[in-house]
C-alpha cells in the first residue's frame, strides 16, 4: 500500500493544499513495515489537481491534518481513502502508529 502525507519541515503539513512536498510511503500492511519513503515536490497549487496527481503516483491513503470537503469528495472518486485530523508528526511515526492501529485523529482542521 502507498500512503500519501503532506510534509512541511519535516512534518505533517497542516496545509494540505497548499504543502510543497509530499511523502510517499510504501507499507507492507501484512508485516506492518515501511518498505520505502519518495518524496516528491507538490505541483503548482491548482483546485483538484492533487487528486489525480497522486492517484497518478500510486497513492491508496493520504495521512492528513485537515481537507476540505470536495478535496475529500475528489480523493473519494479516485478511489483514494484519507484520513483527516491527524497530528504534525513526523510522516514515519504516523505511519507506525497508523501501522500499529494507535494513530490518534482529532478533528478536521480544515473549514472549507
Amino acid at each position: 500500500m502507498k500512503i500519501a502525507i503532506p510534509v512541511a519541515d519535516g512534518r505533517l503539513s497542516a496545509h494540505f493544499g497548499h504543502c510543497r512536498l509530499f511523502a510517499l510511503i510504501d507499507v507492507d500492511i501484512e508485516t506492518k513495515n515501511i518498505i520505502k519513503r519518495e518524496d516528491h515536490d507538490a505541483p503548482p497549487h491548482e483546485p483538484g489537481l492533487l487528486p489525480s496527481w497522486l492517484a497518478e503516483r500510486g497513492a491508496e491513503m493520504i495521512i492528513a491534518g485537515g481537507m476540505g470537503q470536495r478535496a475529500l469528495d475528489l480523493f473519494s472518486q479516485q478511489g483514494i481513502r484519507v484520513l483527516v485530523g491527524a497530528p504534525n508528526q513526523k510522516p514515519e511515526d504516523l505511519i507506525a502508529q497508523y501501522l500499529d492501529g494507535t494513530l490518534q485523529t482529532g478533528d478536521n482542521v480544515c473549514d472549507h
